[in-house]
This record gives structure tokens, sequence and C-alpha cells, in this order.
């Protein structure tokens, strides 16, 4: 597996900074949900190898986070 591989780089870089955004959020509006699917947004960029697997469990954590928040 390539680790340098550009599409990778990007991906990782993408979506790393949007759960950056929402551990930033989440600790400073006291949302839980926020920040607990930023630091899983961080992990998955951090241990998947595949920039297509990444974004998919990403787009995912994004909508489950939009449900968790509109659901109260």
């Amino acid at each position: 597996m390539n680790f340098l591989d550009t599409k990778f780089l990007f991906a990782s870089l993408v979506w790393g900074a949007i759960g950056s955004g929402y551990i930033v959020y989440g600790r400073r509006n006291e949302e839980h949900t926020c920040f607990l699917g930023g630091l899983a947004m961080v992990a998955v960029s951090f241990f998947i190898g595949s920039w297509f697997w990444m974004s998919l469990i990403c787009i995912a954590l994004i909508y489950g986070i939009h449900w968790m928040m509109k659901r109260g």
C-alpha cells in the first residue's frame, strides 16, 4: 500500500481537517456528539489506508452526526 498516493494524502487532509473542526466545535459548545464524531473522523483518517473507504466512512459519520444533532 502506498501512503504517498496523492488521493490518499488529499483525502486524509480533508477528512482530518473536517474532523478537527468537529472536535473544536464540540469542545467549545459542549456538544458531545460533535466531539466524538470528530474524534472518529480523525481516527478514520489515521487508520484507514484506502482513500475510497476513508471517504465513505467519513461521509457516513457526517450524516450520522447531523442526524444525531437534529434528533436532539
